[in-house]
């Protein structure tokens, strides 16, 4: 693993993108805007699983970050059903 100028850019955006996500999940004053944050970091994580496959060149990180994400968007699908109270 060999980490480039680039490299070192993109984990630091994700880092950045990351705290400002958190920053609205913490301090979010209604429930939706926690619901975004939460969804914000699941997608942020994804792409981090995505990078860590390229920079450790595996192909099974993809497999990982696929399943993360249609898992996690099931979940904030239904964190968002329950918050609605529409739960039918």
């Amino acid at each position: 693993m060999n980490l480039d100028v680039v490299d070192g850019i993109v984990l630091a955006l994700l880092g950045a993108a990351s705290a400002l996500a958190l920053l609205r999940l913490w301090i979010g004053p209604h429930a939706p805007d926690r619901i975004v944050a939460a969804d914000t970091l699941s997608v942020i994580a994804t792409g981090a699983i995505v990078i860590l496959a390229l920079l450790f060149d595996s192909a099974l990180y993809l497999d990982v970050a696929l399943l993360y994400g249609v898992l996690a968007f099931v979940g904030i699908v239904a964190l968002a059903r329950a918050i609605e109270g529409d739960a039918s």
